[in-house]
Order: structure tokens, then C-alpha cells, then sequence
């Protein structure tokens, strides 16, 4: 299976607001998506060729400028699936990017008020454009929580970086799951979206923007030594689609290993879907685990265990009165009588001894003299 997972899509909108003249209450605007059918004919026509090279998930990725607002902002993405042809054996899948500049840095939308509304789509992603919110998205909008971002879209078309790729955020951030995405749009100096042209996240399409994409891809290369690396195509023009396998031949100039290449198009993106359904789960958690108890199956007998047996031997009659067990008794008043008549008997022989041996000193001296 192989994966897109950057189709960007574009709609018009139209809004009816009454007039902002007049001291009565203002009627809300309300945004519809419209598609025309020339849209959707072309549309149709990208998902059929991207088919036709050998995608099987694909995903649509809508771009949201500094922020969202659950207010004035509409998921298109659903009224495209609907409005498409089933195609049988390819799943369709929904991305909202957000571009975060100095505005947005402090509020974008991603907050947990707006948990239910980001619940529509299946990945969120962000395009840093500084230093400050590029730290804030590798540290915390990487956390297990409901609004997790798990791709992290580097502008490589710029003439030059705008924040430093630190190795202490790029590990942090593949640590808790996120991936960084190459877009191979760049390479071929082909059209990427609007919304990033409108935003300044990319420089105008041309020679200069292929260069500088060689240059920023080897380096975010470089220093994410090839882990955590997904790669997606951002083609707005059918000229510009690319097969898989030529997608993986091209990263490979990159002095990216070969099976990394492809992990990159497969096992790497299949895991980062998995690893998005658990935004609606209670921290990263897939589902509550059961027990599965298999038919016929019976628990083994408890091993028995046999008490050893000590040998009885005879102990006098004051050691007795310890019980089996560790359990001290009370001795019996015969047995203290018997033990306090021995204790005479012995200190008698012992003073009956000692008088003897004197007597016997005696006599010797006597018989000297």
C-alpha cells in the first residue's frame, strides 16, 4: 500500500452578512462551500491518475491561515466525500493544516474547547514559520492529548530557513510520535498550494525554489538521520504526480538509505493513521483491552505442595515447653520441680567433688612432713 497523504484542495466560499449600518443585532455570515462542477471534474481526473500510479490512501488536506475559528470556519472536506465517486479498494482521508506565524503563535484554535469540532478530521498537522511556534510544535502539540498533531510540514522552498533545526527538538518531537513531511512538489519546481503562496511559507514557483528545496530537504535529512520521515506529493497540477517507486528513487539523492526511501511511502505513514486514531481515545490508549478465552481451554490443576516432615528428636524436659511452630507455651509445674531437682542434684556432685580433691591435698602434705 502506498500513501498520499497531501492532496491540497481548494473551494470557494460565499458568505451572506446583513449590513453592518443600523443599531439592530447583526445576522451571523454563514460560509457554504460550493464546488463547481469543473472542480469536481478535476478533482475526480487527480484521484483517478493518482490511482491509476498506484495510491490506495489518499488524503485531503485543507490549509487554514493563523487560526481557526469554529465560528466562521467549515470543514469542505466533507461535503467533497460526499459529492465523490466511490471508488472500490481506496480510502479517503481528511487533514487540516494550520499555518502558524508570529499572529497565531498564542491562538490558533488548538484548544481542548474545540476538541469535538477537530474530531472531523482524521490528522492535524502544522507549518511552523519561526523558531518560537516551530518549539511549540515539536514539545507540546506532540503530547498525547484530543487535539495531537502528528505531522509537522516544513516549508522547504524558502531561500533560507527561518528557525534552526535543533536535534534536542527533533528528537523530542519523533519520540512522541510526530513525523516530518516532505512535500516532493518542491523538487520538480512545480505549483504548491495557494494558501502556502498567500501565507509566505514558500517562495514563487521556479528555479529558485527547486534549489533551495535540494538544500533544505538534505539538511532536515541530515539531522533527523532519516527516521520519522514521510513523504507526500502537495501537487496541485496532474503534470507534476510522480509513481511511488519514482517518488522513493528521487528521496534517495537525499543520501537517504533505500528501505528508508520506501518506509517513507508505506509502513511509516500507515502507522502515523494508526497512531491519529487515537486522538479520541484517553491518552494514546487504541481501545480497553479484553480477555479472549479460547473454546475447550482449561485452567491447569495448582501444583501441590508438600509440608516437610522433621525429624522427632527428644529434647529435655525445660525445652519442652516450646510449642511446634514458633508458638511459645506456659510450662507445666512438674516440669519446672523435675528441672529445679536436677540443677541440685548437679551443683551437689560438683561441691561433693571440690571437697574430695581438698581432703586428698591435705593427706599429700601430711605424709611429706
Amino acid at each position: 500500500m502506498f500513501y498520499d497523504l497531501n492532496v491540497p484542495i481548494t473551494t470557494t466560499t460565499t458568505s451572506n452578512s446583513g449590513s453592518k449600518k443600523g443599531k439592530g443585532k447583526q445576522p451571523q455570515a454563514s460560509n457554504s462551500p460550493q464546488f463547481t462542477a469543473a472542480q469536481l471534474s478535476a478533482i475526480d481526473a487527480h484521484l483517478d491518475l493518482l490511482i491509476h500510479l498506484g495510491y490506495t490512501v489518499i488524503c485531503f488536506n485543507q490549509t487554514v491561515n493563523k487560526k481557526v475559528d469554529p465560528k466562521t470556519h467549515i470543514n469542505v472536506l466533507n461535503e467533497l466525500l460526499e459529492k465523490l465517486k466511490p471508488r472500490r479498494g481506496i480510502l479517503f482521508l481528511k487533514r487540516l493544516s494550520v499555518i502558524l506565524d508570529e499572529d497565531s503563535e498564542k491562538g490558533f484554535g488548538l484548544i481542548n474547547a474545540n476538541t469535538s469540532y477537530f474530531n472531523s478530521y482524521d490528522i492535524l498537522s502544522l507549518i511552523p514559520t519561526n523558531q518560537a511556534t516551530f518549539a511549540l510544535a515539536c514539545l507540546t502539540h506532540t503530547l498525547p492529548s484530543p487535539l495531537t498533531t502528528h505531522i509537522i510540514s516544513i516549508p522547504l522552498t524558502l531561500p533560507r530557513f527561518p528557525f534552526h533545526l535543533k536535534h534536542t527538538l527533533i528528537r523530542t518531537a519523533i519520540k512522541n510520535g510526530a513525523v516530518f513531511e516532505i512535500n516532493y512538489v518542491g523538487a520538480l519546481g512545480g505549483e504548491s498550494d495557494a494558501a502556502l503562496l498567500e501565507a509566505g511559507a514558500a517562495e514563487a514557483n521556479g528555479s529558485n525554489a527547486k534549489r533551495n528545496w535540494w538544500a533544505a530537504a538534505k539538511e532536515l535529512v541530515r539531522v533527523t538521520k532519516g527516521k520519522g520521515l514521510i513523504v507526500s506529493g502537495g501537487v496541485v497540477a496532474q503534470a507534476n504526480l510522480r509513481a511511488p517507486r519514482d517518488v522513493a528513487n528521487l528521496i534517495t539523492l537525499l543520501e537517504l538509505p533505500q528501505d528508508a526511501a520506501h518506509a517513507a511511502c508505506t509502513s511509516v505513514p500507515k502507522s502515523l493513521i494508526l497512531r491519529a486514531q487515537t486522538r479520541k481515545t484517553y491518552r494514546a490508549v487504541f481501545s480497553e483491552p479484553t480477555l479472549v478465552i479460547p473454546e475447550g481451554y482449561s485452567a491447569p490443576a495448582p501444583p501441590i505442595t508438600s509440608t516437610p516432615t522433621v525429624a522427632s528428636i527428644p529434647l529435655p524436659s525445660s525445652q519442652q515447653a516450646v510449642a511446634i511452630g514458633g508458638q511459645k507455651k506456659r510450662p507445666r509445674e512438674e516440669d519446672l520441680v523435675d528441672s529445679k531437682q536436677k540443677q541440685q542434684n548437679t551443683s551437689g556432685t560438683m561441691s561433693g567433688q571440690i571437697g574430695q580433691g581438698s581432703d586428698k591435698k591435705k593427706k599429700r602434705k601430711n605424709n611429706k612432713e
